[in-house]
């Protein structure tokens, strides 16, 4: 007797919305020299994870006619995207936090002036912004956020399997404060050296002032540079502390708008 394999339509269907969920994730998300890598890489990466949550896959109801069914399908697998993409957002957020950071030290400091190609987009981009870049998605699997996300979809698929998700008006001005946050996480990030190169410049004015026959001008570029990133270099440390506070704030607001 050979055996038989048979999928209802049931599970077709939730895993397609599944796949949709996840696939929005993948997309959004900026890992490191991950949108560099072929498209196969992608494609597998958001099977397996898809795989991994057949558990708590949503499902669909399908009673009624096939023009019904394939219809209301299409509209839970835009909703599923949508709900994938907000999440990818809200990390991408995240991770855009530090990279702000470096941009506004290189261009004080003068690190702007020289460039290198990014593996990521494969555009001219600072040295400072690409070490950032790689910084935050060190840190983003260092402290297991990789996990957070696969828990924030599991979680919303088990609070709410059959719930078709949109964007309502709380979660709409959620993401937008997570937004929001790059700026501030930047800010946070980048004022103890900004607030050494201000003082620097003072300092050199003041000297200027004094002594007008001294040209400072071709000292001070090479003075803020090495200044910056040997304060860089000390500061450091508290990098890991307020991105991880940062992405508290993250998953916390992610779980309160997305899993009512």
């Amino acid at each position: 007797m050979h055996a038989e394999f048979t999928f209802q339509l049931a599970t077709i269907y939730g895993f397609l919305l599944a796949l949709a969920r996840v696939s929005g994730v993948v997309v959004f998300v900026p890992l490191p020299g991950f949108s560099a890598g072929p498209d196969a890489s992608r494609v597998v990466l958001a099977l397996a994870v898809t795989m991994a949550l057949f558990p708590v896959w949503p499902a669909l109801d399908a009673e009624g006619g096939s023009t019904l069914v394939v219809g209301r399908l299409f509209g839970a697998i835009g909703a599923e995207t949508v709900f994938g993409a907000t999440v990818g957002l809200a990390v991408a957020f995240l991770l855009e936090g530090v990279q702000l950071a470096a941009q506004v030290l290189g261009l004080q400091a003068g690190y702007s002036y020289a460039s290198t190609v990014d593996p990521s987009t494969q555009a001219d981009t600072t040295t400072l912004q690409l070490m950032a870049q790689l910084l935050a998605g060190t840190l983003f699997f260092a402290f297991g956020l990789d996990r957070q996300v696969l828990r924030v979809l599991a979680r919303s698929l088990e609070s709410a399997p059959a719930r078709a998700y949109s964007l309502d008006g709380h979660t709409v001005e959620a993401i937008t404060r997570l937004g929001a946050g790059i700026f501030s996480t930047g800010v946070q990030l980048a004022i103890p050296v900004l607030a050494l190169l201000v003082l620097l410049d003072i300092a050199f004015a003041v000297l200027g002032r004094l002594h007008a026959q001294l040209q400072l001008l071709s000292l001070s570029f090479a003075i803020k540079m090495l200044t910056a990133l040997a304060f860089l270099a000390s500061v450091l440390s508290v990098y890991p502390a307020v991105f991880a506070r940062a992405a508290a704030i993250t998953f916390t607001v992610l779980d309160r708008a997305l899993n009512p």
